[in-house]
């Protein structure tokens, strides 16, 4: 199969999804893959996370699966376990990201500072996740704490109070390779079965995203 991060740097666009139920799972793929958008970042942050990690694998193995807030190794295990293709953390934890390595699974930690940076990239990390990246100042932030560290290779993918509307502002930055939305399937949307608004919105992401990479380009 091919390499999630390269698929999701194709598409500029992860969702960011905490769903309550894995009776929803694969309704939620299929609203996803309407949109024009096969990636996905089931968090967990609910119960329900692996099941539904699991869930989707079993159904819809063409929808690339990642798991988020990994904010231990005993979930990550659980996420591997499940069928994640892709973990992410808000924060910077080294036993998590040693565990991902030894895994072989591709693993975006959490980096908010330069200090965040300077012990990621010590340690070997070259994809981070610069979050919450609207509190921490938005993309202008984000410019001039990659600069410093440009010469490593450093791709991020920022998340947290990222829109539609700002999509382009954040992938017009070099170092990103997508932004993480949650607003494309909202927790509420998908327990009121709001399937056909989940596909519209990832396929209004995805145009966006698209539009921007080319310019970008």
């Amino acid at each position: 199969m091919s390499n999630p991060i390269d698929l999701i740097a194709g598409l500029g666009v992860v969702p960011v999804i905490a769903i309550e139920r894995a009776s929803d799972a694969v309704a939620l793929a299929d609203a996803l893959l309407e949109g024009g958008l096969p990636v996905a970042e089931i968090t967990f942050r609910t119960e329900a996370a692996a099941d539904v990690l699991a869930a989707i694998r079993d159904a819809r193995p063409e929808l690339c699966i990642g798991a988020g807030t990994i904010l231990d190794t005993g979930s990550l295990t659980r996420a591997i376990d499940s069928g994640a293709r892709f973990a992410l953390a808000p924060g910077y934890d080294p036993r998590i990201v040693d565990a991902a390595r030894a895994a072989n699974l591709p693993f975006c930690p959490g980096v908010m500072t330069p200090t965040d940076v300077t012990l990621a990239t010590a340690n070997g990390v070259r994809l981070a996740k610069f979050f919450p990246a609207g509190v921490a100042g938005g993309p202008k932030a984000l410019s001039g704490i990659a600069a410093p560290f440009a010469h490593l290779g450093l791709r991020f993918i920022p998340t947290g109070g990222v829109t539609e509307a700002t999509i382009g502002d954040w992938l017009a930055i070099r170092q990103v390779v997508a932004v993480g939305g949650t607003w494309i399937a909202k927790t509420e949307d998908i327990r009121e079965g709001r399937f056909k608004e989940i596909a519209a919105n990832a396929a209004a992401a995805v145009r966006v995203a698209r539009e921007a990479l080319e310019t970008r380009a």
